[in-house]
């Protein structure tokens, strides 16, 4: 996956010490993704825009606020997530990559 032209933002968004870890690319009309890795672990996020999270490496389990059961995730596949909402997000073995899209 390849995203042009862009402005990449060099300093990271570090989240729980070093387990969650991303980038933003700014496009021309002002859209804003982020690009991540995630170790092994569990790590609970909340929203404030809704999301579109796209595993691009590796796999994922993710249980969304007000629900009691994960769900998994492989390259390839996708989840949304509610604005003002949140979820819980865990990798149970090496590194799970994404790109997050903010959506409108």
């Amino acid at each position: 996956m390849e995203f042009s032209p862009v402005t990449a933002v060099a300093k990271a968004n570090v989240y729980f010490d070093g387990g969650v870890v991303s980038h933003a690319i700014i496009f021309p009309d002002g859209e804003r993704k982020t690009l991540g890795i995630i170790r092994e672990g569990s790590y609970h996020f909340g929203t404030e825009a809704a999301e579109n999270m796209k595993i691009t490496d590796g796999a994922c389990n993710v249980m969304f606020d007000g629900t009691t059961e994960y769900k998994t995730f492989s390259a390839g596949e996708e989840f949304d997530v509610a604005a003002n909402s949140g979820f819980t997000i865990a990798v149970t073995k090496g590194l799970c990559q994404y790109v997050c899209s903010y959506l409108k």
